[in-house]
């Protein structure tokens, strides 16, 4: 098991690269706050754009709620990693509440979710 990277700003989320793939554990249950969320979307860029990482796990295991911004992040990842080769974004530990919203956006439709990061990993094998 990798270490956790420690996070420079704080942010709701932990850093895990296992392999090649890198776990993203959000650790709030409310990803709502404006000045949060724009410093989250920020290093969440920042890991496709600067680092270069095309294999990215969001777990959302402690996430009760997410605002619109908290999803445009989401589509903007999704897009970042379309664009590139070899490059995929799983969303795990969605729970009824988001998956709720994940279904009335219709994003269930547009985003790879399974049920745990264990899933989640064996995606990318």
């Amino acid at each position: 098991m990798a270490d956790v990277i420690p996070q420079a700003q704080n942010l709701p989320f932990t850093l895990q690269p296992i392999g090649k793939v890198m776990v993203v554990e959000f650790r709030e249950p409310s990803l709502m706050d404006p000045l949060v969320l724009d410093a989250t979307g920020k290093k969440l860029f920042a890991l496709v754009d600067e680092e270069d990482r095309r294999l990215i796990i969001l777990d959302f295991e402690k996430v009760q709620y997410l605002s619109s911004q908290a999803i445009g992040i989401l589509l903007t990842m999704k897009k970042k990693l379309d664009a590139l080769p070899n490059s995929k974004l799983v969303l795990c530990g969605i729970g009824a509440r988001l998956a709720e919203l994940l279904k009335i956006t219709r994003l269930d439709k547009v985003l790879t979710i399974k049920k745990t990061q264990k899933e989640a990993l064996a995606t990318f094998s």
